[in-house]
């Protein structure tokens, strides 16, 4: 497992064809972004078309969440059945039909279940997509190429508040516009290639090794990958049981947990109920609005600096480097709460600085590093499965915060909430240094070796 592929070696051809191959899978981020980012601001418009109590609010953004459960459990086997590729234009379809759904809903009924069908396209886009892209890439620039999946899923966010903010309350056009980039997606994907790895898995070598010499502008570096990949893909294809197997085990806590970690730090609650929260603090809708989504702007950047870092010092350091700061922004953010609440201009400037700064460092930190880290880490045979476990306790924990954060917020106040996300933090911290493994500039068939070698841990690294 030592055969490693010339770094330098790939043309400027096949690099441009990884890159469009990436950008074009990426636009699944960017609804996924959009379609999730959108109902912070529309349920500004919302709460002045229907009655809407802090349940039905938490109902209404949960119900994609709730329908990514599915999605992402459900798309792992499909795609190991039918494949990477397949599974993203179906994605892409059913984004479209649920946007459509949720533009026309007659009622906040009607509208559950319209965002409960987006959530199970989002859902699978965060298995299938960095999958797909993980597969694809080379290994030296595998993690910016993954995170581009992150920057489109932000950059949807970031177009979601501003084209929120231009609508005003017209919350039916907010949802139309999703079906925009679904059909780009839709049309972009007829044109791409499928997975080398699923097709050697599915023994199709020739196929394998055509779009392999494709993408890797070399006969001789596509038959050393290809000569990689024939080691760990004749197995039979795994199941959920596989998971459980004792050498299989430390990927999955640490696919599992980081998602568990990005979602209760706080960061989606903050997303969605940011504008809520801001609103209660006194301040005015458009500032709510506009504070958030310049916030969003600073995610953006950050995300753009994480796909050059993760590459550059590692998925691991740069969360060292990112998860404490966005713990003091925490902290001081729940001070600024105490009391009524920030009483004078300079306090909610200082307000809207802090919720910049977390957003920057917790999402521009866990956002960068979970979709990368689950595409990377799972054994050939067991990926899809693998990621879709990944994508589950991300979404099963978003789910939580999503239908818990107005009313703690309620019981606990602002200023508890924040500590709390805080303390939990820290524990995040703790798990990071001492379990993440290092996988910058590793294949994918390496880092399956090092957890067969029970050599997967950061602590066992350290030891070996």
């Amino acid at each position: 497992m030592q055969t490693r592929v010339d770094k330098d070696i790939h043309t400027p051809k096949s690099t441009a064809v990884v890159i469009a191959i990436t950008i074009i899978a990426a636009l699944g981020g960017l609804l996924f972004g959009y379609d999730t980012g959108i109902i912070g601001v529309a349920l500004l418009g919302l709460s002045k078309h229907f009655i809407m109590t802090n349940s039905i609010q938490q109902i209404v953004t949960g119900a994609i969440v709730f329908g990514a459960l599915f999605g992402c459990l459900g798309t792992g086997p499909i795609s190991d059945q039918f494949g990477r590729r397949y599974v993203i234009i179906f994605v892409a379809i059913v984004f479209a039909i649920g946007s459509i759904a949720s533009a026309y809903s007659p009622s906040i009924e009607f509208l559950i279940a319209s965002r409960f069908l987006l959530g199970l396209s989002a859902g699978s886009s965060t298995q299938i997509i960095p999958v797909y892209i993980a597969e694809v890439a080379p290994p030296q620039h595998r993690g910016k190429m993954v995170v581009l999946f992150q920057f489109m899923i932000v950059f949807g966010i970031t177009v979601a508040y501003f084209s929120g903010f231009v609508l005003g309350d017209h919350w039916r056009s907010m949802f139309a516009l999703g079906v925009v980039p679904a059909i780009i997606l839709l049309i972009g994907m007829f044109f791409l290639p499928e997975s080398p790895r699923w097709l050697v898995m599915k023994h199709r070598e020739a196929k394998a090794m055509a779009i392999l010499e494709k993408i890797r502008g070399s006969s001789t570096v596509a038959r050393i990958e290809m000569e990689e990949i024939e080691k760990v893909a004749n197995q039979p294809q795994g199941t959920w049981k596989d998971l459980a197997q004792p050498w299989i085990r430390p990927a999955v806590v640490v696919g599992a947990s980081i998602s568990m970690f990005s979602q209760i730090t706080g960061n989606n609650a903050l997303i969605y109920y940011a504008p809520t929260i801001l609103t209660r603090a006194g301040f005015s809708h458009d500032a709510a609005v506009l504070g958030t989504g310049a916030s969003t702007v600073l995610l953006v950047v950050m995300t753009v600096i994480g796909s050059i870092m993760v590459d550059k010092i590692g998925r691991r350091s740069y969360l060292l480097w990112t998860i404490p700061g966005s713990i003091v922004a925490l902290i001081i953010m729940g001070y600024l709460f105490m009391g009524a609440g920030p009483q004078t201009d300079l306090g909610k400037i200082l307000i809207v600085v802090c919720l910049a700064a977390y957003m920057m460092l917790n999402c521009g930190g866990f956002g960068v590093c979970i979709w990368l880290i689950n595409s990377e880490i799972y054994p050939l045979f067991v990926r899809g499965k693998g990621a879709s476990l990944g994508a589950f306790s991300h979404w099963i924990f978003d789910l939580l915060i999503t239908l818990t954060t107005l009313s703690l917020v309620t019981a606990l106040g602002a200023t508890y909430t924040f500590w709390l996300y805080a303390l939990i933090s820290i524990v995040a911290l703790l798990f990071i240094i001492f379990l993440i493994p290092e996988t910058k500039g590793k294949t994918l068939e390496e880092i399956e070796f090092d957890l067969k070698q029970n050599r997967f841990y950061a602590f066992q690294h350290k030891r070996t």
